[in-house]
């Protein structure tokens, strides 16, 4: 069985979903959540799962935006395997996440802003070349990095004011 290979989105069409990714982030961010949105793309480049965070809104740790989009698609696709897919989110994912693309066994992960403090996709750990990981995953961070960043630190200074 040949498997097919994630598709190979151009620099337009990433810079088009990371901003529909970016505002659907922003929203989130608005009802409380931290800023983060996610879609996950099969070999055709067709939507099959998104999500964005919903931990306070769930009452759930397990509620970040790429484990609900990975768990939609997996119920559109019936199957838990993801070679050929691509999961786009406008943060690098953290520890769990980049975990659990692994065992889904993604094809491709793109990100928008690196997470220096909990990121595992190369900021502070490296889950997709780790020895431990069983395929082989391409990922590539910085789409649209800027603006990723911007809206995830004035979310964050923002939360701190309200703190104080």
């Amino acid at each position: 069985m040949t498997l097919e290979k994630p598709i190979q989105l151009s620099p337009n069409d990433l810079v088009v979903w990371m901003g529909c990714l970016i505002k659907r982030a922003r929203d989130a961010g608005n009802l409380g959540e931290i800023p983060v949105a996610a879609v996950v793309l099969d070999s055709k480049g067709r939507c099959i799962g998104h999500g964005t965070n919903s931990r306070e809104r769930d009452i759930n740790p397990l509620g970040h935006a790429e484990l609900t989009a990975l768990r939609q698609a997996s119920l559109i696709k019936n199957d838990w395997r993801f070679n050929e897919c691509t999961l786009i989110v406008t943060l690098e994912p953290c520890p769990m996440c980049a975990g659990a693309l692994v065992q889904a066994r993604m094809g491709q992960v793109i990100f928008g802003a690196f997470d220096i403090k909990r990121g595992a996709f190369g900021s502070t750990l490296d889950l997709a070349n780790h020895q431990s990981a069983h395929h082989q995953m391409e990922v590539k961070g910085g789409i649209l990095e800027k603006e990723a960043n911007q809206l995830i630190q004035s979310w964050f200074k923002k939360l701190r004011q309200n703190c104080s």
